[in-house]
């Protein structure tokens, strides 16, 4: 490929060539390479000049490097040069400047372990990636997982994820991360928590799976393939894992720096508690199998915790504690196998010493016994054809025997867990589909490499040959899908490898034959090896210095494997006689473990050996009984290899997705780069792979568009045609000669590699040399205009100059002449005079200064010479006391050189003594010996056959005397220790003494030194207190000073008292913004959880009743959404039939989940009503707080308010009364008439029963007016109260005299108070008897009408209203007649008004037509007269009496329109009542004459006409109780908002919903009312449920709810809401139930309402925000497309149906005229707006913050004019003060960031004092991303992120990286009432409420 660009290497081209260290070194050529030269001039990046020579027989040219524009790409097949140097160069900038752990390299998702936690794999970053498309967002683990996702659902096909690299790298976090994400994103189809279980499975298996290495600390030692099952609706349902090689022999042995499996240390850090206090157990360090690494402690893990979290996830997995308990004592017992400690009895035999403490622990928890675990572990059993020998084995096998069946037992436990979690993850709902996700080991190569290696590398090779035919596909369908010629691209198949490893007499194949041989051996087996495949196959070598290995040429690398342990391990056998002795165990989890136990399939039935690093162990897929033997005797390799196999065909069977983990360097530090570990790994894992089949074709791919766009600069405009692809054409022919360099498919070009940059090349010349012209036309422009302006300005300052410089000059030659002539005679009499006085002083000085000099002289001289005498002294004794000082120290460095040099040649000696290398030296040439000897050993054991016959004889013979010799051995090796131990304890207890002296020694010098530290302590002190008596003056200065301080500062103290003040209030704010908040989510989960309950509920029903074929549907008009505060609702009577069925389905419902959700409800009404009780009570404190200043307004008021409210609950108790009374009586009419149907007068029971029925309303609203008639009339004649009854019949007319006397209206209301005291009093408390013996009348079957009326009430009654109306009457004509005069002179006036009223409707009118200029003016002339005519008529008369005047007329006007309009309704209603009761006396009269004894039933009774009365409409609508389903069917569920809005008035449904709910409370039906606010909320949610998704719906009952809640507060009586209300609107308020709590229902139901209304409209702003915001060029040109690679993102070009900014706002529109058509209240639009706007922000921020591609100059250029047109459109709509626009200011803020300068510390300043909305994350990550697109900008430097990241270190704020887009600012509904009148409300016939009744 570099042949082929060689036109590309000139001068100051820049090369990648090898390096030893950095493996890819950067240099620029300082000299052009023409065709044929041998060498390169180049220079290195640290100046240094250098010749790079090519190679004579590939003349091969070095890789050419990427421009810089192009480094740090999110796809490596996006660079144009794709070749190692590139790929390692782009990893390495994006880990260590960058800090992004992910880049994508094709399919390949490459992830580097940071060794770092950082903030990016929260929920909201899942949230983030969900629904987004691969390339669209920056790369990530979520990423990868969203499209294996998202495949699932789109494709309906099996997906998998293949995690892979070596330990360390990060491939166990990546698989947990990834299935974190699919629990997260999917959910789980039950409330079974499927989820978390998948989640849980993963500390379990860590804890039993994964140990610290040398190279990680959370290393997994077994690869695992975990399938998670999803449903149809892909909802999680379950999950299945499979494991791969287990490492059991780290259950034994450890390296040092490395640990055993986390479980043991678990259990050693919980040994403390109660319940592991039967397990024995201590600290690790007591154990030989945790012990060996010496490093048992892990940085940062609290194993402790750790073993918490296990137990919580067996809890969560369904394994109880009894299990749990169970697993930790098998884990116990190992421990304590490992520690029994086995002795040698003799060279062929061992023994376990008797009371083995451990072993005897060992055997109590494993339930053995002693004997048999003992006998057992130091024997084992032979068999041969017909006989069975029972052997001895030596020490050596007992250990191994030992670990093996640690081993075992531990393989045993493992499986078994896995077991149980596969069942615990089990779904019994039908896998509709799955993702697998691959967690396995990378390629890996030692120093040793034995059989675990080679299984490794085996895996690895089928991996590799299946990613690179995925590779091959993807490359060859994109090739076919565009339609363009392609050629077969040669890549690696490692087939040959493979083939060598599994085929027939292949390595796996060889290695089972000779594990079947009697006796056969590694060295047998390498021997077959080489026999076969070394002239065969070229992949596989031999050594040449070793017989007991061979190398294969995988695709990674060369292995050489040693033959050592190969046999064993692929055995993997364990002596059966251990297995039967654990099997006849008394613990049931043991024998459940070895239930399908076998006999071991070893021919010698020996132990293993212990060779080799690890020991295998595989898990059987499968565990069928049948087949239990037949798969036991399987060897490990072809275990494997099954199940390697059927791994490969699952991995087919799926769409892969590839996750290839980076371990950045091996001392784990934070984002540190080792180049020469990352190549390798990159040479292993497939990532090079992948690259070179891409850069094999067309690896750089450029839609039509995309292509115009960049490369537009270097087009004509005659080659710019309508057809982009045409002109993509003609321009490609005339860059780029060669055809074969590019291709045109349908939708996209195709580029060999390097001809993207060829064409960055052209581009940026093209630019450059325009901004050249640019430049210089400019700088000529600029120049030009400067010298001219400066020539002018210097000749005029030039002619200036020299006028005046000749006058000056004149001037000064005359001054020159004079002043010469003055200083001549001056100068001569001064320097006389000076010499003349500096002669004398000098002479007097001379004299002065000799004397002083000699007298100097002569002391200087003394002092000298005695200074000499003291300077002799005191050298000779310095210059001895050096010299012995010297001497010293030189003898004691000699000593100490030497002891060192002693000390390094004995531990170099010592080293040397130990090393291998030193008995190779000395056993040079001993190889042939050994196996001379090795050959006479082998003949002398045939000797020693015969031999050990005749020792065998002798051994029992010799076993009674070898025992006893045996004890008494013993016996004397026991005193034999005794003594040592005495004699240790003597050499202690000297060692003792010398340390006690010692210590005297140390006490005396400490007790010296502290003495001298309390004289000098004395001494300070004593200065201290001298100090402070000096302070103690300066404080009492400084005293005085604080006391005029304090004066200044008490006013700042003021000021900040206020200020304290005003941000308390501020603070209470929040708080109860932040109480509203949590209220408002609780109601969500409230909400939520009720949805849920009611799907599982419709899901069960529908379950079992789908079988029956008479299954009866539920009303349509039936809510499935009833709130708990509903339910006791009138519908409980509609639900009775099919409560049956629903009993029925209870019954099979899951209890468990009925009490959990049943728990969760109530703790969520708990929480609710907490929180509610919390925000009343704030709000209560902030109403207080705001209601001080006017609180002496609201006394007066309320004194008013308290009499009126006692006033009318005297009313309701009296109304009350008698409607209580009056339903008594009905009620007994009703049973009488049904008791006596068949007898005769029951017609006429019927008709008075109709009669009282229709008259009911007039006899509850004037009952008491005739009782004070009565009253009063009483009082009058005392004396008659005595008479008979019957006698106060006869004689009615002194009532009425005694009425007529009442002339005045004043004796009325007297005797209406009267009657209320007389009410109260015990005289008339026998009312109730009268009325119940009234009721007992009734009832009788033969009622006697005159004893029913033999006292005469009811004609009373008829003659005191008539003579009351005639009083009435009278008075008010006599009213009338006085105030005639008056009203005749107020109708005059009401005349003129009107007139006048008429005059400005004319001029307005004739104003209205004028143009706005002239319309203006007409209306001040109109003013200016009218003022000026009055002021005429007020200037006529005496201002004074007329304004009195006036002011009288009015008031005496309205006093009387007010009562002329209370008299007449008055006598209106009197009217009325007379014509009842008259016609209801009559109706009584004429029944009692007509009813005989004699009459039948049969007789026809004529119906009485009762007359309807004359009524004004009250605002109120009347309905039947049977048409409450048919009023909400039809207003609610069935009404369709849009004919609604747009044709009647806004919250129409509200208003006829209130008017049906004050008829209700009118009639004070309680039922009633509660039935109807129950339909109407049910009503509203399940339209709500059903219709949620739509914005018009939501907004419209949002409206509707917060209508119907301000009705209810404005007309409920409180006089907080009637501030408002005109007088009409009062008089309908409710009088009969406090609704106090419906309107707190309706409150939660608008908060859910409002709540939908966010969700609706984020889902359809969602997907408009990121392309509107950030892709779509705004303003076109600003932003040049970059290269992409294989992921592309979205393409910035606006294309049909892509959204752009213009979406957005029209958008914004529609929900804003959408909610006005609507009527939603003003404030809650603008908490709406804001809510819009907020989402905006924060959905692009996130998008920026995940997208290195926006992340530049002119990206925050767009983003700013795009935040500039929606702040245009808040002032269009007049929403500037809502509070949006600060939502959009970390948005602004993040623009800002990308377009200012990065570099100073000035602009690290700007940068923190301008960003104060965004986080330091946030920043730092801006800056981290921030990608130039063109090559003129600069990359933002680490120094300066660093700068940035200490300037902000000190900030306080959350570490969250992302903005939380599910925020929802809590939502106030303010007070709105209504001004419209409930009485003038028309109903159109279009809502088909016919069957409503106006009141």
């Amino acid at each position: 490929m570099n042949q082929e660009l060689d036109f590309m290497f000139v001068k100051y081209a820049r090369v990648w060539i090898p390096d030893v260290e950095e493996v890819w070194k950067s240099a620029e050529l300082t000299k052009d390479y023409r065709h044929g030269d041998g060498v390169l001039q180049l220079q290195l990046e640290d100046g240094k000049e250098l010749e790079y020579k090519l190679d004579p027989k590939t003349n091969n040219l070095p890789h050419l490097r990427n421009p810089d524009i192009l480094v740090g790409e999110n796809d490596l097949t996006a660079l144009s040069y794709l070749h190692e140097p590139a790929v390692l160069h782009n990893l390495k900038v994006r880990f260590t400047d960058s800090k992004l752990i992910y880049t994508y390299c094709g399919i390949v998702l490459v992830a580097i372990n940071p060794y770092e936690t950082l903030p990016i794999y929260g929920t909201d970053i899942i949230y983030a990636y969900s629904g987004q498309n691969m390339g669209d967002m920056d790369p990530h683990i979520f990423a990868v997982a969203e499209e294996a996702y998202k495949q699932m659902a789109r494709d309906e096909r099996n997906q998998s994820i293949i995690v892979s690299g070596e330990s360390g790298a990060g491939k166990t976090v990546s698989a947990k991360y990834a299935m974190r994400y699919f629990a997260t994103v999917s959910g789980s189809a039950s409330e079974a928590n499927v989820e978390e279980k998948v989640l849980a499975s993963n500390p379990i298996m860590e804890s039993i799976g994964n140990a610290k290495t040398t190279r990680n600390d959370n290393s997994s030692r077994f690869g695992k393939y975990i399938e998670i099952g999803f449903d149809k609706k892909y909802r999680i349902i379950g999950a299945n894992m499979r494991t791969y090689l287990l490492e059991k022999s780290r259950v034994v042995f450890q390296a040092d720096e490395e640990r055993n499996y986390h479980i043991f240390y678990q259990l050693c850090a919980s040994a403390h508690l109660p319940e592991f206090k039967a397990l024995k157990l201590g600290k690790a360090g007591e154990f030989h199998y945790t012990k060996q690494g010496k490093n048992p402690v892990i940085d940062g893990v609290d194993d402790a915790k750790e073993m918490s979290t296990t137990r919580n996830a067996f809890t969560l997995l369904g394994v109880n504690e009894s299990y749990q308990l169970g697993l930790f004592q098998i884990l116990a017992s190992i421990l304590h196998l490992g520690n029994v400690e086995v002795k040698d009895r003799d060279s062929d035999s061992s023994i376990i010493p008797p009371n083995n403490g451990h072993l005897s622990v060992f055997c109590e928890l494993m339930g053995v016994t002693y004997q048999d675990m003992s006998h057992w572990l130091c024997h084992k059993k032979l068999k041969t054809a017909t006989e069975t020998y029972i052997k001895p084995v030596p020490k050596l096998q007992a250990i191994n025997a030992r670990d093996a069946l640690a081993k075992h037992i531990y393989a045993k436990l493992f499986n078994w867990i896995v077991d149980h979690v596969n069942k615990a993850l089990h779904s019994t709902v039908k896998q509709h589909s799955f993702i697998g996700v691959l967690d396995i080991y990378g390629f890996e190569t030692f120093e040793i490499n034995s059989f675990e290696q080679f299984c490794i590398n085996y895996a690895n090779e089928k991996l590799q040959q299946q990613f690179n035919m995925h590779v091959f596909k993807l490359e060859q369908e994109e090739y076919m899908k565009e339609q363009i010629p392609w050629t077969l691209i040669d890549f690696y198949d490692n087939q040959p490898c493979i083939n060598l490893i599994e085929a027939k007499m292949g390595i796996l194949d060889l290695l089972d034959e000779e594990c079947k041989m009697p006796k056969g051996s590694d060295d047998s087996w390498a021997q077959k090896l080489y026999n076969t495949h070394l002239k065969t196959c070229a992949l596989f070598e031999k050594p040449r210095m070793s017989n007991k290995a061979f190398i294969i040429q995988h695709f990674a690398d060369k292995v050489e494997y040693q033959c050592d342990g190969f046999l064993e391990k692929n055995k993997d056998t364990v002596n059966e006689e251990q297995i039967h002795v654990l099997k006849a165990s008394k613990f049931d989890l043991l024998v459940e473990l070895f239930r399908d136990e076998e006999k071991a399939t070893s021919p010698t039935g020996a132990a293993p050996a212990t060779g080799g690093r690890t020991r295998l162990s595989v898990k059987p897929d499968k565990n069928k009984a049948g087949q239990a033997s037949k798969e036991h005797k399987k060897t490990v390799g072809l275990q494997f290899r099954n199940s390697l196999q059927l791994l490969m065909e699952t991995l087919n069977a799926t769409t892969p997705h590839y996750v290839r983990c980076i371990k950045p360097n091996d001392y784990k530090y934070a984002f540190t780069f080792d180049p020469k570990r990352a190549v390798q790994q990159l040479r292993a894992c497939g990532v090079l792979e992948t690259i070179r089949i891409s850069a094999a074709g067309f690896p750089s791919r450029w839609t039509y568009q995309e292509f115009f766009s960049r490369y537009r600069v270097l087009m004509k405009q005659k080659d710019v045609l309508t057809d982009r692809k045409m002109t993509c054409k003609n321009v490609l022919e005339k860059l780029v000669q060669d055809p074969d360099k590019y291709q045109f498919g349908k939708t996209k070009i195709f580029f060999r590699a390097g001809q993207v940059a060829y064409l960055e090349k052209l581009r940026a010349d093209k630019l450059r040399a325009a901004c050249i012209r640019i430049q210089k036309t400019i700088r000529c422009w600029l120049a030009r205009k400067k010298y001219l302006r400066m020539k002018h300005a210097a000749t005029t300052i030039q002619r200036y100059v020299r006028g005046y410089q000749a006058r000056c000059l004149a001037k000064f030659l005359r001054r020159t002449r004079a002043a010469i002539i003055i200083q001549k005679y001056q100068r001569m009499y001064v320097q006389r005079t000076c010499y003349k006085r500096k002669q004398a002083a000098a002479l007097a000085m001379q004299c002065i200064l000799r004397a002083y000099m000699a007298r100097q002289l002569y002391k200087s001289l003394l002092r000298e010479h005695k200074a000499i005498i003291i300077q002799k002294m005191v050298r000779g004794w310095l210059a001895r006391q050096w010299f012995k000082r010297s001497l010293r120290a030189i003898v004691y460095l000699q000593c100490c050189i030497r002891r060192m040099r002693a000390k390094r040649e004995l531990k170099k000696l010592k080293i040397e003594a130990r090393s291998v290398e030193h008995f190779k030296k000395l056993n040079i040439g001993m190889e042939n010996k050994i196996m001379q000897l090795q050959r006479r050993i082998d003949e002398q054991n045939k000797e020693n056959r015969g031999l050990s016959e005749r020792l065998n004889s002798l051994e029992v013979s010799h076993a009674a005397e070898s025992e006893r010799l045996r004890v008494e051995l013993t016996r004397l090796r026991g005193a034999e220790e005794d003594a040592k131990n005495n004699a240790n304890k003597v050499t202690s207890l000297l060692e003792e003494v010398e340390r006690l002296r010692k210590d005297l020694q140390n006490t005396q010098k400490e007790k010296k030194a502290i003495e001298d530290w309390a004289r000098t302590y004395q001494d300070e002190m004593e200065q201290m207190i001298s100090e402070l008596k000096e302070q103690n003056h300066l404080l009492k200065n400084e005293k005085n000073d604080l006391n005029r301080l304090i004066q200044e500062q008490s006013q700042q103290w003021k000021e900040k008292m206020q200020r304290a003040l005003k941000e308390e209030t501020e603070q209470l704010e929040n708080d109860l913004n932040e109480e509203r908040s949590r209220y408002q989510n609780l109601l969500t989960e409230h909400l939520r959880l009720e949805e849920k309950y009611d799907d599982l509920k419709e899901e069960i029903t529908l379950a079992v009743n789908i079988p029956k074929p008479g299954h009866r549907r539920t009303d349509s008009t039936h809510s499935s959404n009833e709130s708990e505060c509903t339910y006791n609702s009138e519908f409980a009577e509609s639900e009775d039939g099919t409560r049956g069925g629903e009993d029925a389905i209870k019954g099979i419902l899951d209890m468990s989940l009925f009490l959990k959700l049943q728990k969760r409800v109530s703790e969520l009404e708990q929480e609710k009503q907490s929180l509610q009780n919390e925000l009343d009570r704030r709000e209560e404190q902030f109403q207080r707080a705001r209601a001080r200043d006017d609180e002496e307004h609201k006394k007066a008021r309320s004194a008013e308010l308290e009499y009126e409210s006692l006033k009318r609950q005297e009313l309701e108790s009296e109304n009350k009364k008698l409607k209580h009374d009056l339903n008594e009586m009905r009620q007994s009419l009703r049973g009488s008439a049904e008791a006596s149907s068949a007898a005769p007068g029951s017609p006429a029971y019927t008709v008075l029963l109709d009669q009282l029925n229709a008259s009911n309303e007039e006899l509850e609203v004037r009952k008491e007016e005739v009782l004070i008639l009565r009253s009063q009339l009483v009082s009058q004649k005392e004396a008659m109260q005595h008479k008979d009854e019957k006698e106060t019949m006869t004689e009615p007319l002194p009532y009425i005299e005694d009425v007529q006397k009442l002339t005045d209206a004043k004796e009325i209301s007297q005797a209406y108070m009267g009657l209320k005291d007389t009410n109260r009093s015990p005289r008339f408390t026998r009312r109730p008897t009268e009325v119940n013996e009234l009721v007992s009348r009734l009832r009788s079957p033969f009622p006697d009408y005159h004893k029913l009326n033999e006292d005469g009430e009811l004609w009373l009654v008829y003659e005191g209203l008539k003579e009351t109306n005639r009083l009435l009457e009278s008075q008010l004509q006599a009213q009338r007649r006085s105030h005639e005069n008056e009203v005749e002179v107020l109708r005059g006036e009401l005349q003129s008004v009107k007139e006048e009223n008429n005059r400005q409707q004319q001029l307005l009118a004739q104003n209205l037509q004028l143009p706005p200029e002239a319309r203006i003016e007409a209306s001040l002339q109109h003013e200016i007269t009218r003022l000026t005519n009055e002021n005429l008529e007020l200037h006529s008369d005496d201002p004074k009496e007329y304004k009195a005047y006036r002011i009288s007329m009015l008031r005496r006007m309205v006093d009387l329109m007010e009562q002329l309009e209370k008299q007449d309704k008055t006598v209106r209603k009197l009217k009325k009542q007379l014509k009842v009761f008259a016609k209801k006396i009559n109706d009584l009269e004429g029944g009692q004459m007509d009813v005989s004894p004699g009459q039948t039933t049969d007789e026809p009774v004529h119906p009485v006409n009762i007359p309807r009365r004359e009524k004004d409409f009250q605002g109120m609508l009347e309905y039947k109780k049977e048409d409450e389903l048919k009023l909400v069917k039809n207003l609610i569920l069935e009404l369709k908002p849009r004919g609604v809005a747009v044709n009647l008035i806004p919250g129409l449904p509200a208003y006829i919903l209130f008017m049906c709910l004050r008829h209700a409370d009118y009639i004070n039906d309680d039922q009633k009312v509660r039935s109807l606010l129950t339909s109407v909320i049910n009503s509203i949610k399940k339209i709500l449920k059903k219709r949620g998704d739509d914005f018009e719906t939501v907004s419209f009952w949002l409206s509707n709810t917060c209508r119907f809640l301000h009705c209810l507060k404005q007309y409920s009586g409180d006089e907080q809401f009637m501030k408002h209300n005109t007088t009409k609107q009062n008089d309908h308020c409710l009088s009969n139930f406090d609704l106090a709590e419906y309107r707190q229902v309706l409150s939660d139901l608008a908060i859910q309402i409002y709540q939908q209304l966010i969700k609706c409209m984020e889902n359809i702003l969602q997907p408009m925000i990121v392309s509107g915001m950030l892709e779509h060029e705004t303003i076109q040109g600003v932003s040049g497309v970059k290269p992409t690679g294989l992921r592309k993102r979205t393409s910035s070009i606006a294309d049909e149906g892509t959204y752009t900014l213009d979406s957005i706002i029209r958008q914004l529109n529609s929900f804003h005229s959408i909610m006005c058509q609507h009527g939603t209240d003003p404030e809650l639009i603008k908490q709406v707006v804001k809510q819009q706007f907020y989402i905006i922000g924060a959905v692009t921020l996130n998008n920026l913050l995940l997208r290195k591609d926006m992340c530049s100059w002119s990206k925050g250029m767009q983003i700013r004019y795009n935040v500039s047109q929606l702040e245009e459109w808040l002032r269009d709509k007049n929403l500037m003060t809502c509070g949006a626009k600060e939502t959009l200011e970390p948005l602004i803020q993040a623009a800002q960031l990308l377009q200012v300068k990065k570099k100073t510390d000035e602009d690290a300043e700007a940068i923190c004092s301008m960003c104060n909305s965004l986080s330091t994350a946030q920043i730092v990550k801006v800056l981290n991303l921030y990608t130039p697109v063109n090559a003129f900008e600069e990359r933002v430097s680490v120094l300066f992120i660093r700068t940035i990241q200490t300037r902000l270190r000190d900030r306080k704020e959350s570490p969250q990286l992302l903005m939380d887009t599910k925020l929802i600012y809590p939502v106030t509904f303010p007070f709105n009432p209504s001004s419209l009148a409930l009485e003038t409300i028309q109903i159109p016939s279009s809502l088909n409420v016919g069957f409503l009744t106006r009141v």
